[in-house]
């Protein structure tokens, strides 16, 4: 059995989600870049993997294990992903637009910050946007197609676009794109820290951009470490 050294950070939060709080405490990515070791990840961020670990070990005695989204079917994964995940997209990206272009109009000569948090957030908005059609009128309906054809014991039909590794490839290129505006946005704010003249709405800001930060890291981490390697697995087993 691979130790925690030998895991990657992907495959450990993929059998524990809880230990993704962990991973995000220390600023440690679990989903574009979860295919590193913590050692690996520790060593770029300058932080002492011991830390990390200790971490992990209290977190493994303090109780149950959240749902082992591992375990699900991949129709009913594709599901809880768009009900969940891409519906919170949807509404939260107008909401926190909102916010984000009012505070940079009202703080932005102070605060010159914000201005670029306004325009990358902007950029995200679209990029996401259009990511999330792609998923739900290409990729998903072909993953469930494999599921229909494993449960009927059928030869799935050959999708216009070759094989699922094809728009799989631009998806995971797409959520790395997206991981790394938000770590720009992230880096810009300050860690999401509002300034002591931030204002109501500023503050409001700050907060939903971070809400969101988590939920894009549990979204692409679901599709990246789950979803798509166990799609292109079936997808070989039933050609």
């Amino acid at each position: 059995m691979d130790t925690l050294q030998q895991r990657t950070i992907g495959q450990i939060v993929k059998d524990d989600y809880r230990t993704a709080q962990v991973f995000q405490e220390y600023n440690l990515d679990f989903c574009c870049g979860g295919n590193r070791t913590i050692d690996e990840a520790c060593q770029q961020k300058s932080i002492d993997p011991q830390q990390v670990y200790k971490a992990l070990e209290e977190l493994d005695q303090s109780g149950t294990k959240d749902d082992n989204y591992d375990q699900w079917s991949l129709d009913f994964l594709v599901d809880y992903i768009v009900n969940n995940h891409h519906k919170f997209s949807r509404n939260k990206l107008p909401e926190i637009g909102k916010y984000a272009k009012k505070v940079a109009s009202v703080h932005g000569e102070r605060h010159e910050e914000l201005k670029e948090i306004y325009y990358e957030f902007t950029m995200l908005h679209g990029e996401i946007s259009n990511h999330l059609d792609k998923e739900e009128r290409i990729l998903f309906p072909y993953i469930k197609h494999l599921v229909e054809a494993k449960e009927k014991g059928e030869k799935p039909q050959k999708p216009e676009f070759g094989n699922a590794a094809n728009p799989i490839a631009m998806m995971e290129e797409e959520h790395d794109d997206s991981g790394e505006a938000i770590a720009k946005i992230r880096r810009l704010s300050n860690d999401f820290t509002p300034p002591e003249d931030a204002c109501t709405t500023y503050r409001l800001l700050y907060q939903n951009l971070e809400a969101f930060e988590k939920d894009l890291h549990k979204h692409v981490h679901l599709e990246n470490n789950i979803l798509f390697p166990k799609a292109i697995n079936l997808e070989k087993r039933l050609n």
